[in-house]
C-alpha cells in the first residue's frame, strides 16, 4: 500500500499558510507517495481544492486526513500551535510521522505529549545549517518573507518616502534605514530597502557578513567589540553575556540616533531575543521615526516592543509584528512546501519511508520517536538523560 501524506488545515489563529502546495503535491507523487488534504486547507493561501485534485491529491475531512495519512505535514504543529494543536493529539496514532514547526526548545512539555502519543515528530526549525540541507531550510524561507514585509511595514508607517527625488518643489532626501542583524531576514530587508531607494546601513556581530551587506549596496557598521564567539552550533547566532550586550548598546546609540527607520532581526534559537535597543536609545531617534522589531515573537530586540502591537513612544513608532510569514501566504507556502518536499525526498524512496538516524539532517530534526523524546537538547530541557542515536528502518 502506497505511503500517504496528510495535509490538515492550519488551526493557529490568523495562520493562512498551508504545508503543501499543489506543485509540491506533484513532487511527492514522484516519490511514490499519495496526498490527502483537508477541505479548503489551501484556500487562504491562494490554492483552491481543485488545484490539488488536478495533481492527483484527494480531498477529505480532518478526520480523514489523520486516519489515512502515514505522515502528517503542518506549518504549525503542537508547540507552535499550543492551544488548538492539543485538539489534534487524540487524532494521532502510534507510529505516525508528524513534520512541522513545533518550537521544541521552548515547548518541551508539548514535545513530551507528542512522544506519549507515539508519533515521530520532526521539527523543521531544527534543520542544521549545512549545505546539503539548504533546500530544506524552512526557517530561512520564512525569514525571507519576514525581512521583505518588515521594510514594507516601515515604509507605510514612516511619514517620509524612502527614495531621494528631484522635484520642481525641491530635492527630497532619501530615508536612512539601519538593519540590526544580517541573517536571511536582515539581508532581505537590506535588499528591499535598497530597492525602495533608502540609504541603508547594517550591523551584525559576525564580521564575516560584511561582504554580503556591502554587495547589496548597504554600509557595514563597524563597532569596537570582540565578536569572535558570536556564532553558535549550526551557523545560528549564539547568546552572548549581558556585559557584551551593554557595550554593544552603548556603541550603537550614536548610530541609531541618525536613522529614520530601524529594523531589528536578532534571534537566538530557543532563547528570549536579546535587548539591543533600550528605551533611552529609541528616545534618541527623531519624532516620526519607525522601529520594526522582527524578533517580537521572541520578546523583541527593543525594550519598548509589545508583541503584536504598535507602541508610540515620544512620537516614535515601535512595531512588534507577529507571524510575518503568514502575511504573504502564497509565496510562504510555496517555499515551505518545497522545503517539506525536499526533506521527505531524503526519507521516502519508491513509496517507502526510511528513518536513518545516522544522517545528520534526520538526527538533528527528530524530536520524538518510539514514545520517547530523543533530541538531546529537548531531553535536557525535560531533565532526561541523553541517548546515543542509532540508525533504524521503519
Amino acid at each position: 500500500m502506497a505511503l500517504t501524506i496528510g495535509v490538515p488545515r492550519e488551526t493557529f489563529p490568523g495562520e493562512r499558510r498551508v504545508a503543501i502546495t499543489p506543485r509540491a503535491t506533484e513532487s511527492l507523487g514522484k516519490l511514490g507517495a499519495g496526498v490527502i488534504i483537508e477541505e479548503s486547507a489551501g484556500v487562504d493561501a491562494g490554492f483552491p481544492d481543485q488545484q490539488y485534485v488536478a495533481r492527483s491529491a484527494r480531498v477529505g475531512t480532518r478526520a480523514d486526513v489523520f486516519q489515512q495519512a502515514d505522515i502528517i505535514v503542518q506549518v504549525r504543529s503542537l508547540g507552535a500551535n499550543p492551544e488548538q494543536g492539543r485538539a489534534d493529539l487524540p487524532l494521532l496514532r502510534e507510529g505516525q510521522i508528524v513534520i512541522g514547526f513545533g518550537e521544541p526548545l521552548t515547548a518541551a512539555e508539548e514535545m513530551a505529549g507528542l512522544a506519549r502519543a507515539g508519533v515521530s515528530f520532526f521539527a523543521m526549525e531544527l534543520m542544521p545549517r549545512i549545505t546539503r540541507a539548504q533546500s530544506m531550510d524552512a526557517l530561512s524561507s520564512m525569514a525571507t518573507i519576514a525581512g521583505y514585509r518588515a521594510v514594507l511595514l516601515a515604509a507605510e508607517a514612516l511619514p517620509k518616502i524612502f527614495p531621494m527625488l528631484m522635484t520642481a518643489a525641491g530635492t527630497i532626501t532619501a530615508a536612512r534605514v539601519l538593519i540590526l542583524g544580517a541573517g536571511v531576514a536582515g539581508l532581505q530587508a537590506i535588499a528591499t530597502a535598497r530597492r525602495l531607494g533608502a540609504v541603508v546601513s547594517a550591523y551584525d556581530v559576525r564580521s564575516a557578513v560584511k561582504e554580503q551587506i556591502e554587495s547589496l549596496g548597504a554600509k557595514f557598521v563597524v563597532l569596537d567589540l570582540d565578536t569572535g564567539a558570536s556564532e553558535g552550533q549550526g551557523g545560528y547566532a549564539k547568546a552572548m553575556d549581558e556585559e557584551f550586550y551593554r557595550r554593544q548598546r552603548a556603541a550603537l546609540q550614536e548610530v541609531i540616533r541618525e536613522q529614520d527607520v530601524l529594523i531589528t532581526t536578532a534571534a537566538v534559537p530557543g532563547k528570549k531575543a536579546p535587548i539591543l535597543v533600550t528605551a533611552e536609545m529609541a528616545s534618541a531617534m527623531a519624532a516620526g521615526s519607525v522601529i520594526v522589531d522582527i524578533a517580537a515573537e521572541r520578546g523583541g530586540n527593543c525594550e519598548l516592543t509589545r508583541p503584536g502591537e504598535t507602541v508610540v513612544h515620544q512620537g516614535i513608532l515601535i512595531l512588534g509584528p507577529l507571524n510575518l510569514g503568514s502575511s504573504a501566504p502564497y509565496h510562504a507556502s510555496q517555499m515551505y512546501g518545497s522545503n517539506i518536499a525536499a526533506f521527505l525526498k531524503l526519507m521516502v524512496k519508491n513509496g517507502e519511508l526510511t528513518i536513518n538516524r545516522e544522517d545528520e539532517i534526520i538526527r538533528e530534526t527528530l524530536v520524538t520517536h518510539g514514545r520517547e523524546v530523543v533530541n538531546p537538547r529537548v531531553k535536557e530541557l525535560l531533565g532526561l538523560a541523553s541517548a546515543a542515536p542509532a540508525g533504524e528502518r521503519r
